[in-house]
């Protein structure tokens, strides 16, 4: 039975850490759960569109089916297109051939989804509202093209590159789009502290053009930490409901280890599985 919750989703990213979001997300499914507001950062962009279109299980599927794929994966791509992962097989093949996309069901999803890129030009975010996967390709592609490993995606003529490096977990955008009730997926484990960031000369020497980029990345730690500090406070006073993995689950962003991965999803599931009563009297108050 479907049920429609008038609350912000905010997916964060992570790489393959957002397995454990898609162990969240398929239960959210079985159980007809569909919020009115979703938000996804980077991995959490192409996670929320399999739950926007009730496909429970195919996000896993891709994942591990294509783990060790080099046209879905390999730093061979990087120096033969400029992107780690393929831009044509993982946004065209893949949904439109070897895992169907349901892009009609998302079409009738009875919410918006926003996918949050960062302008390369400012070193903020951008917040793009998909409501055709077809048609806005592009802006999930964008919030999850990792710099330095990806080419810059073009929306506009405006140049774009993954989210995360703007608005890791954009809870304040849920706020000031009026959200009273807030459900947030982390995929680091409580008290996690980012560090600052250990390629900033890379980073400043291929995105010289860009120094708002730069300047971004040179205190994304802070940003993240004190976005982090925000989201401990309105725990604390019951204004969010968050989860986060079990920090024994090491993953990494580029993991291909599919039994780890197994284990994270499994993780998720069952973390929302035991928690639903919870979150739900905390979306019900």
């Amino acid at each position: 039975m479907e049920k429609i919750i008038k609350a912000g989703l905010i997916l964060e990213g992570g790489g393959m850490r957002g397995l454990y979001t898609e162990g969240i997300l398929d239960f959210f499914m079985e159980k007809g759960l569909k919020f009115d507001h979703v938000y996804g950062v980077s991995a959490g962009a192409i996670h929320l569109t399999s739950y926007m279109s009730g496909q429970m299980g195919r996000e896993y599927r891709i994942s591990t089916n294509y783990l060790k794929d080099k046209k879905y994966m390999s730093y061979a791509n990087v120096f033969k297109g400029g992107d780690l992962f393929d831009a044509e097989f993982c946004y065209h093949t893949i949904p439109d051939e070897l895992d169907p996309f349901d892009y009609e069901a998302f079409t009738r999803y009875p919410g918006v989804g926003y996918a949050v890129a960062t302008d390369l030009e400012t070193g903020r975010p951008a917040y793009f509202k998909i409501r055709d996967v077809r048609k806005d390709i592009k802006a999930i592609q964008a919030s999850a093209s990792l710099p330095l490993v990806s080419n810059n995606v073009i929306i506009n003529g405006k140049p774009y590159l993954d989210g995360g490096m703007a608005d890791s977990i954009p809870i304040r955008r849920s706020i000031h789009d009026g959200n009273k009730k807030h459900v947030v997926i982390l995929t680091r484990p409580y008290g996690y502290e980012k560090k600052p960031t250990s390629n900033l000369g890379l980073i400043a020497m291929k995105y010289k053009k860009y120094p708002g980029l730069v300047k971004a990345m040179k205190y994304r730690h802070i940003r993240y930490n004190n976005t982090l500090n925000f989201i401990y406070e309105q725990e604390n006073k019951d204004n969010v409901f968050v989860f986060r993995p079990d920090p024994l689950v090491k993953i990494e962003r580029i993991e291909k280890d599919v039994k780890k991965l197994r284990v994270l999803y499994l993780q998720g599931y069952h973390d929302a599985a035991i928690n639903y009563e919870l979150m739900m009297e905390y979306l019900n108050k």
